[in-house]
């Protein structure tokens, strides 16, 4: 190498340098990869990793976001009212896209660890990730069918939002857990670790969960989708066997 081209190799790595951030989140996942077997209940979830720094702190209060997101589908709400003395479905409107599961923890509460110009440019709220784009609907009905996807999924463990979730050691590691419950789908769940200086986010860490049935479940699934009129003779030859084997036993009971 000549000393020219040596000069410039050592100008474009201090360059490098000069623009890398003065902290850096290095994270990681507990696992990369669930299974979904017959017997799944759910799975627990750690994320965890340091800040790395090639200078002393920065100013300002550190904060940790990390969130989860699956796959996003469209969903149907409907509405009902009473009618006459019954309930019947009188409205509906269709979310273009929801996660099918949504976490989000954080060092403290939310709006205090991350700017709302922040949060919109990242969609770290909820409600920055569902999308209702043509909607039939306007102002607090819109909102209305928005809080009823969200209160249901709550309900079933796949919203979660924890304030206080992410665990700080030292200013420099941090932890958090997560809970995915058993209702969990398959497809890719993208996690993202946010670090912020007084609300602002300074760097991002990115890495992906891939969930997917296995075992029985797996060949039952593509079984189903693969070959449909083979795995529908099987399931009703399946329930004739057991429905003759019941009522074997029960006439063998009585003698």
């Amino acid at each position: 190498m000549t000393a020219r081209a040596l000069i410039a190799a050592t100008l474009l790595l201090l360059a490098a340098a000069g623009r890398a951030p003065a902290e850096r989140v290095v994270a990681d996942v507990s696992q990369n990869r669930i299974a979904i077997t017959a017997g799944f209940d759910g799975s627990e979830l750690f994320v965890y990793g340091a800040v790395a720094r090639i200078a002393p702190p920065l100013e300002g209060r550190m904060g940790v976001v990390v969130r989860i997101a699956g796959p996003s589908t469209p969903v149907l709400v409907r509405r009902k009212s009473r009618v006459l003395g019954v309930w019947a479905n009188t409205s509906s409107e269709l979310v273009d896209a929801a996660p099918s599961y949504y976490a989000v923890a954080a060092t403290g509460p939310i709006d205090e660890t991350i700017s709302h110009t922040e949060n919109l440019r990242h969609r770290v709220s909820l409600r920055h990730a569902l999308r209702l784009v043509d909607a039939a609907s306007t102002g607090d009905e819109r909102e209305a069918f928005l809080d009823a996807v969200t209160r249901l999924r709550e309900s079933s463990g796949l919203y979660v939002i924890a304030p206080g979730g992410v665990a700080v050691t030292g200013d420099v590691l941090f932890r958090a857990s997560f809970q995915l419950p058993a209702n969990i789908v398959e497809g890719a769940y993208r996690v993202t670790v946010l670090l912020t200086r007084d609300r602002r986010v300074i760097d991002v860490f990115e890495t992906e969960i891939d969930v997917a049935k296995a075992g029985i479940e797996r060949l039952l699934y593509d079984a189903s989708r693969q070959q449909p009129l083979v795995y529908g003779i099987i399931a009703i030859a399946i329930a004739m066997a057991a429905g003759l084997a019941a009522s074997e036993t029960f006439r063998w009971l009585r003698r």
